[in-house]
């Protein structure tokens, strides 16, 4: 059984855009990628849309439907009333290319940025062992298809663009607990999430766990344990003596001795 449905869709690009209006054919089972490509196809043959495996597993699909943002290959249009009118727009935290099309290389910068995995060298191939409760929340992490839905939807970045560079945004502060609550590797990233990644800036809103298609808990999981590590380093007051300690300079424990080196 189809209808038709009323679209509205942004149209511009970096410079400036609007909306247009179109009305499209829907079939029985769709998405709203299919509808999108049928417009494409019959109607708007310059429309610009970023996707590739339309299995919900590559998050090259991304864009805000009623002002949401989600995944156009895994957003049924059953979601909607028959009469319902679907604005469709990119995502409104990255600068737009062309019309759904965003520039999200600020992404991939903030990831170049993250020290790699430390495992200590001295523990040979195939030796470490892991318990299972590692294992499986080193998976939930990187059931993360980079999407980018929780960076557009995150307040700090969406609403304050003057965080953009000192706000490294959800998923890779993810990455970096990850990294962190990982027994292999050993470098020590707590001072850097809060100093370099701005851990500081988040206020554990949950909207970036609210829209991720991979329903990782980042908030609960990640971003909240890993504000809990920082604040354990950085206020300790056992870890604060042990820091000023190791500080004092060398001769300072004991007085000066006339003529006794010290």
């Amino acid at each position: 059984m189809s209808y038709k449905a009323a679209l509205r869709v942004w149209r511009g690009d970096r410079g400036k855009g609007r909306l247009a209006d179109y009305t499209v054919e829907v079939n029985e089972g769709e998405v709203v990628l299919d509808v999108l490509h049928r417009l494409q196809a019959t109607q708007v043959g310059d429309l610009a849309i970023r996707w590739n495996c339309k299995a919900g597993k590559c998050g090259s699909c991304s864009m805000e439907i009623n002002g949401r943002p989600r995944l156009a290959c895994m957003t049924r249009m059953s979601t909607f009333a028959e009469d319902e009118v679907l604005t469709v727009t990119p995502l409104r935290t990255f600068p737009v290319i062309r019309d759904l099309v965003t520039d999200v290389s600020f992404n991939y910068a903030k990831a170049r940025e993250i020290p790699s995995f430390t495992p200590d060298p001295s523990i040979g191939l195939g030796e470490f062992r892991m318990q299972q409760v590692d294992v499986q929340r080193s998976q939930e992490f990187r059931k993360c298809i980079e999407c980018y839905l929780c960076q557009n939807t995150c307040h700090v970045i969406r609403d304050h663009e003057e965080n953009e560079r000192p706000f490294a945004g959800p998923r890779f502060l993810m990455r970096i607990a990850e990294l962190e609550m990982h027994p292999a590797d050993t470098a020590d990233r707590r001072e850097i999430a809060q100093d370099d990644f701005g851990l500081g800036y988040c206020n554990i809103t949950k909207c970036c766990t609210e829209v991720c298609p991979e329903g990782i808990k980042i908030t609960d999981n990640a971003l909240i344990p890993l504000k809990e590590r920082v604040v354990g380093r950085k206020y300790d007051p056992l870890v604060w003596l042990g820091s000023k300690i190791s500080r004092r300079p060398r001769g300072t424990d004991t007085p000066a001795v006339p003529g006794k080196e010290n």
